[in-house]
């Protein structure tokens, strides 16, 4: 089945999965439809200027701090590096990622390979290659940190998000915003590739200047998706990271429970 997308980089988007779940003139409305729960997702500050303020609104079965406590969570990969390790002037070269010999999803396939400045001065970026043989099925990850730029080199990528599902292959590119609950599962029976987290400031698209109106990529091009939802009580784990550490909870229900949304704040591809 193909996926539906909304086009338009940045743009103000509005999907529900359900007619009537989306408010109209309203955010937070006292009775909402369906007894759905508003929540809002900031990535950036209520005062930031209109054209730099990011947010949205989504409309969920339950309430994302649903969840039981957090215990600290090893990451089973060699994240150790760190920016204040001596860097050789050699020129380096690596080869790609053997297939892990048991059952690895992305999450726990990740390792880093450089990094510079740091996720709590809210500058730099942290590069990771990856190599997995296992989708992510009920584990679901989230980083207060940064947002995760993913690039597939082998093997297609489904990732669900709360916001709906993004399809990957080789030739595309994926970003997920800070502090959105996703999960990425295979297409294939293996992928492998490289993401980055980016501490910094969103991503954007440049000034075109003496290039042109039409320069560069187009915003068209860069796609959202629509409003889908899983309804499925049971046990899962939720992995967040937050200061470079990573911590786990377990949640009570499928966290992909938004059955609408709107807002310019979402994941997208590219």
């Amino acid at each position: 089945m193909n996926q539906a997308y909304m086009s338009g980089f940045g743009n103000e988007f509005a999907t529900e999965a359900i007619t009537g779940a989306l408010p109209q003139g309203r955010n937070s409305p006292q009775r909402p439809a369906f007894g759905l729960y508003p929540e809002q997702i900031s990535g950036s500050a209520f005062t930031a200027p209109r054209d730099r303020n990011l947010r949205s609104w989504m409309y969920r079965i339950l309430p994302s701090v649903r969840h039981g406590a957090y215990q600290p969570w090893e990451h089973p990969s060699d994240l150790s590096a760190t920016a204040h390790q001596p860097v050789s002037p050699q020129q380096e070269r690596w080869n790609p990622p053997s297939m892990p010999k048991q059952d690895c999803h992305w999450l726990s396939s990740l390792k880093r390979m450089a990094l510079n400045g740091s996720a709590a001065a809210r500058q730099g970026a942290s590069i990771y290659v990856y190599a997995a043989n296992a989708s992510m099925d009920e584990c679901f990850f989230q980083s207060a940190d940064g947002e995760w730029l993913i690039i597939p080199q082998e093997g297609g990528l489904v990732i669900v998000t709360e916001f709906g599902k993004l399809d990957i292959d080789p030739g595309f590119i994926a970003i997920i915003p800070r502090g959105i609950r996703f999960q990425v599962n295979l297409a294939s029976s293996t992928a492998r590739g490289y993401a980055c987290e980016n501490w910094g400031a969103p991503f954007r698209l440049p000034d075109l200047g003496p290039i042109g109106s039409n320069g560069l990529a187009n915003p068209r091009d860069f796609e959202y998706p629509v409003a889908s939802y899983i309804d499925k009580p049971g046990s899962y784990q939720l992995v967040s990271k937050l200061l470079d550490a990573y911590w786990v909870c377990e949640l009570p229900t499928h966290p992909m429970n938004v059955v609408a949304w709107h807002g310019n704040y979402a994941p997208y591809r590219y």
